[in-house]
């Protein structure tokens, strides 16, 4: 199935303007859980309660307050928040190009694909073709929803993606943490660890080597528990020993790596899939079966 737009703008650099689409780059891929009566299954409802007057609070009663000392607020209504957004505009004005290798990732957020709208294909080609020639990503502003937002076009797979970002007052110090400054290495500590570095080093970034295991283990259990299987414990977590001695675990590190231990499981993105598909199937069937049983049930009474 082809992505779903989420939205359109329009990329501006000097008198250049292209018509573009956004598509989302990613979407998290974790378990979520509902909140349920243990006595009767049921899904739990939460309610907004005043604790000064002791009642419920319809959603339309709500203000929203911005804390300016302890247990003072300054309210703000929905219209008041509407006026402060910034200007509706649909235009990403570039305002520099700068080497992607000066960008910290820190100052990553989200990621956006860009494709060429109607109209905009040979533009769009164009300045992707000639950041890629000039290794150069660009920098720009963009009201999304409201907010406004720095951005970076940077070109990638022939194509163009989108990073929102954080502004520099959003990027805490890190000159804040202690970085270990003062600790005294060994003889032959360093040496040791750039061999298990050189020993761990791969020549390419390959994702699909890596995977969530814990989502598969839950959805594992989530598949044998719609089967109406009962699961009294999952398999034990292997325990890593307590470093004492830095030196011998470098050693013993190598030692593994040498005898072939270690290695990264491949397909458990596909094989959480796989679950997810199962127990939604056989959610379903069980719903839909179940009525007939209780008729049937009911007829034999």
């Amino acid at each position: 199935m082809p992505p779903h737009s989420i939205g359109s703008g329009n990329i501006s650099f000097g008198l250049v303007s292209i018509p573009i689409k956004m598509f989302s780059a990613a979407s998290a891929g974790g378990v979520s859980f509902n909140q349920l009566h243990q006595k009767c299954g049921g899904r739990i409802k939460q309610q907004q309660i005043c604790p000064t007057c002791n009642e419920v609070v319809e959603r339309s009663a709500l203000v929203k307050g911005y804390m300016f000392a302890k247990d003072q607020y300054v309210q703000f209504t929905e219209e008041e928040l509407e006026k402060l957004e910034g200007e509706a505009s649909q235009m990403i004005d570039i305002a520099e190009f700068v080497p992607l290798a000066q960008v910290d990732p820190i100052y990553f957020e989200k990621t956006y694909y860009l494709g060429p709208d109607k109209g905009g294909e040979k533009a769009y080609r164009l300045l992707a073709d000639a950041m890629m020639a000039a290794g150069r990503v660009a920098l720009a502003k963009f009201v999304m929803r409201g907010k406004e937002n720095l951005v970076l076009i940077r070109p990638s797979q022939q194509g163009l993606m989108l990073h929102t970002m954080y502004f520099a007052d959003e990027i805490r110090d890190f000159g804040e943490v202690d970085k270990g400054e003062d600790a005294k290495l060994k003889p032959g500590e360093l040496e040791l660890a750039q061999r298990l570095v050189n020993e761990l080093t791969s020549e390419a970034f390959t994702p699909e080597k890596y995977t969530d295991e814990y989502r598969v283990r839950v959805l594992e259990v989530v598949e044998a528990k719609v089967e109406g299987k009962q699961v009294t414990s999952l398999a034990p977590q292997a325990q890593r020993a307590q470093v004492i001695d830095l030196m011998d675990a470098l050693k013993q590190s190598l030692g593994k790596r040498g005898s072939g231990a270690g290695g990264v499981a491949a397909g458990g993105d596909a094989r959480a899939a796989e679950l997810e598909k199962q127990a939604a199937a056989r959610a379903r069937q069980k719903a839909e079966t179940a009525p007939r049983e209780k008729k049937a049930q009911g007829g034999k009474r």
